[in-house]
């Protein structure tokens, strides 16, 4: 599987929410958000699925809601972009050290996605892995990202329980880091603080550096 069309069928949901979002927002980008940066870089983050009114509307993983502001903050803090984000595909902004994808490509109802819907985007999730031929680190937004990077390559979530900071060595020699997701309702209850995500980021990144 390469990545998506434009008008992927494969989930009957999200293709009756998209068509809904278009006929309500036409300007907006209303299909499966492709992923963004150098296939090349070290390091993947993958997120869960596009926000409706973010990269559903904007095309760009995390751009144009409010979790992208503690994603790309972080991301420039740590040279892993350059320039500066202004929640607008068209700010500039470029990642030098790292791609972003999301786990489901459409955006789901609720911004929650069905286990079926994990398990049919999954192919693409299999396509974007093996397209990077660099690829030392992925870093999981939340339970869903870290279980969907598992079951691309065939691992039991059970041997890798997700748990925010932590990173696992997985068996080929990846290292998959856990952090809870950027979403505001994560920030502003202070599940998740810029201390804890950038903590994650940093001792991700040290760890690819050794």
């Amino acid at each position: 599987m390469a990545a998506p069309g434009h008008d992927c069928p494969l989930c009957p949901r999200l293709v009756a929410y998209r068509e809904a979002n278009r006929a309500a927002n036409p300007a907006w980008h209303n299909g499966p958000v492709p992923s963004w940066g150098p296939r090349d870089a070290p390091l993947l983050v993958l997120g869960l699925a596009p926000g409706v009114r973010g990269a559903n509307r904007t095309g760009r993983p995390f751009t144009g809601d409010y979790a992208g502001r503690l994603l790309y903050g972080t991301l420039l803090k740590f040279g892993q972009a350059r320039g500066q984000f202004l929640e607008d595909p068209n700010d500039g902004m470029e990642l030098t050290g790292c791609r972003i994808a999301n786990a489901v490509r459409c955006v789901p109802p609720g911004n929650l996605p069905t286990p079926a819907e994990i398990r049919t985007c999954n192919g693409f999730l299999k396509a974007e892995l093996a397209a990077m031929p660099r690829l030392r680190g992925v870093l999981a937004l939340g339970t869903v990202a870290h279980n969907a990077l598992l079951r691309a390559y065939g691992i039991p979530a059970a041997r890798f329980a997700f748990a925010h900071g932590t990173i696992h060595a997985l068996p080929h020699g990846l290292l998959l880091a856990d952090s809870y997701h950027v979403s505001r309702y994560n920030t502003s209850t202070k599940r998740l603080t810029p201390e804890m995500f950038e903590a994650a980021v940093s001792a991700l990144l040290a760890r690819l550096a050794a």
